[in-house]
């Protein structure tokens, strides 16, 4: 008998990700470790089988992808950005940007994602490194951004409705006074000519997630 998986519940999806997921340090932050998969299919399969659903989103929470590596890399060897101030996560995922801004001294984390999963994750990975965040299911990007916050964008560029979207929001957030890094590898809709690079990492990845066994991604301010 299947275990019916509900991504609302908080001890269904605790025990969900800790059933299918093993402890991994991402290579581009060895400082951080992450409840991740090893495999994307499986878990993905595995969510389905729970969920009795098909075609439900990938599991993104699931894995340290390029961009959220990149801009937690940056954060973490540049700690005055996030040190005394509020940061927001939006689409946190595993949770690794949030995690490496309370680890650089902010005063409040916030880890925003619509996937119950990923929200889930983000705690129990907090916990796991010591480290004290907020999270939130809430879909903030129609809503207006924290005054003079650090906005973290990891990896968000991959459809283009979320994109403009994400675009929208960073507009918004800058006429607010915040303070804007985003970590993406030049991802399909990503609009490189509005926002400055500011470092490039050479990010160790999986063939199966990216086709590459090293990505070569930016972070940039916006």
């Amino acid at each position: 008998m299947i275990t019916r998986l509900d991504p609302a519940d908080p001890q269904s999806a605790k025990r969900f990700i800790l059933e299918n997921t093993k402890p991994i340090v991402p290579p581009l932050v060895p400082e951080i470790t992450l409840r991740l998969a090893e495999e994307s299919l499986p878990i993905w399969q595995k969510t389905e089988d729970e969920l009795g659903e098909l075609n439900v989103p990938p599991p993104y929470w699931a894995f340290a992808w390029a961009g959220g590596q990149a801009v937690s890399r940056y954060l973490l060897d540049h700690s005055e950005i996030c040190r005394g101030r509020a940061v927001l996560d939006i689409g946190a995922g595993s949770g690794i940007s949030a995690i490496a801004a309370a680890m650089s001294g902010a005063t409040s984390v916030l880890a925003a994602d619509i996937d119950g999963l990923a929200i889930a994750a983000s705690a129990i990975n907090a916990e796991a490194n010591g480290v004290a965040i907020e999270t939130t299911d809430a879909d903030l990007l129609g809503g207006e951004p924290p005054p003079e916050s650090v906005i973290i964008v990891g990896d968000l560029f991959y459809e283009r409705q979320l994109a403009t979207r994400v675009i929208e929001y960073i507009d918004r957030a800058k006429e607010r006074g915040c303070l804007i890094y985003i970590g993406d590898p030049r991802r399909s809709y990503f609009p490189e000519n509005r926002f400055t690079p500011l470092a490039e990492y050479q990010v160790p990845v999986t063939r199966e997630l990216e086709d590459y066994d090293i990505k070569r991604t930016t972070v940039w301010g916006a």
